[in-house]
């Protein structure tokens, strides 16, 4: 007979000497076998991200965290309502979308 019952909870244990960092950017690579996350803060005024902390997780991991995410996104937005994503031109349409090419230079009749 096997016992289905949830495994207890985990008890997390923050070393004194951890800090919490602000991060509004992440920037992800991955290979076959792990994914890095490089949590960056760009604050205004800044010209560079800095990296305020780097995470590398394997793939099983991270399709976990994309789960529990989601699931705490819904959760969220049934206590507070929709999170709005902001309109085209942010700061991250800047960052994360690649510039469209320019357009080739029209031939203009001689006056």
């Amino acid at each position: 007979m096997t016992d289905n019952k949830p495994p207890p909870p985990f008890n997390f244990v923050a070393p004194p000497e951890l800090h919490a960092e602000y991060a509004n950017l992440v920037r992800i690579a991955h290979s076959p076998v792990e994914f890095v996350l490089e949590f960056a803060r760009l604050l205004p005024g800044e010209v560079q991200p800095l990296i305020v902390s780097k995470v590398v997780m394997t793939p099983l991991a991270v399709k976990m965290l994309h789960r529990a995410i989601t699931e705490n996104i819904a959760r969220f937005e049934g206590n507070f309502g929709e999170i709005v994503m902001p309109g085209k031109n942010t700061l991250a349409d800047q960052l994360f979308r690649p510039s469209p090419e320019p357009e080739p230079p029209k031939d203009e009749p001689e006056a």
